[in-house]
């Protein structure tokens, strides 16, 4: 079995590089960030295996790599790039990765959640423009967070939170249990939760699942934090709810078109909190990404 790590920018072929092992399949590294759909068959002809971090990959262009059978999506968001089911009808096996990064996403969610909570952006924007801004924060011991969707990057937000003090509430579409979290009905949550921070894989179910109405449901002044994936929102139906004052604040690590375009609305709103799609991206979760990977490579020609 021979593959390719097709795109190991932003440090990812010296992390390749650190955990790869002598007895692991051949795997060519290529240091290529963007790479055109039409380019994709004569860059993957001759390889087994793909590890693809970033690129899109549509069934019709896959076609014609005749000789790929496996692709390793580094991650869990792989319908953010492909469509499995497409690729599967096509002879291509899509494998995701979960779990490498829960404490890393946990971690930064909650830091998107205490920024968003203090105004932090809005502050750190100020001052650097020269003026001395001071806003007044939301406390958060003792308020209540919900979680949407109950994985173990969820599990890993409600152990920080419920040891920080906050009531932790989460609604999920299977039944879960956890130390210190109560799991309640979708109304419920929307209604009560004072931060409510997504955690859904995307998928047909979860496009668009906080929708205008759900928003609208939200409690009035409650802070939105979404480290999963933009399309899980309705980001117009959000824009306008912070607009309006509905909502607080939105903290977003995620967005529909990634980089976010210059002068995109988000950009524009005070109350909204940004970072660049970097919740997972630790040494310990990165180093832990690239070796699974490699595991899943190992498992493919026995």
């Amino acid at each position: 079995m021979k593959g390719l790590f097709m795109d190991a920018v932003d440090d990812l072929a010296s992390v390749f590089s650190r955990v790869v092992r002598p007895d692991d399949p051949l795997v060519v590294v290529n240091e290529q960030g963007d790479i055109p759909a039409a380019a994709l068959p004569s860059l993957l002809a001759g390889y087994d295996f793909v590890l693809d971090d970033h690129t899109q990959m549509p069934a019709e262009t896959m076609r014609l790599c005749s000789g790929l059978k496996h692709i390793i999506f580094l991650g869990t968001g792989a319908r953010s790039y492909m469509n499995p089911e497409a690729l599967a009808d096509i002879g291509i096996t899509v494998h995701i990765i979960k779990g490498y990064g829960d404490t890393a996403v946990a971690e930064h969610t909650i830091a998107l959640m205490w920024a968003a909570a203090r105004g932090i952006a809005g502050m750190d924007r100020g001052m650097r423009a020269g003026n001395w801004v001071r806003t007044e924060g939301m406390e958060l011991t003792g308020k209540t967070l919900g979680l949407v969707g109950f994985g173990g990057i969820a599990a890993e937000v409600a152990r920080i939170a419920v040891g920080s003090g906050m009531k932790v509430l989460a609604w999920n579409r299977t039944p879960k249990s956890a130390p210190g979290v109560t799991f309640v009905d979708l109304d419920t949550l929307l209604a009560e939760s004072q931060v409510l921070s997504l955690h859904l894989l995307l998928n047909d179910e979860t496009h668009g699942f906080l929708s205008a109405d759900r928003i609208a449901r939200m409690r009035p002044g409650a802070i939105l934090v979404n480290t999963a994936r933009a399309a899980i929102t309705d980001e117009a139906a959000m824009i306008a709810a912070l607009e309006a004052g509905h909502l607080r604040h939105a903290a977003l690590d995620v967005f529909g078109t990634e980089p976010l375009p210059a002068g995109h609305p988000l950009t524009r709103l005070p109350n909204v909190t940004l970072s660049a799609h970097s919740a997972f991206r630790t040494p310990e979760a990165s180093d832990k990404l690239i070796r699974m990977a490699l595991d899943i490579a190992r498992t493919l020609g026995t």
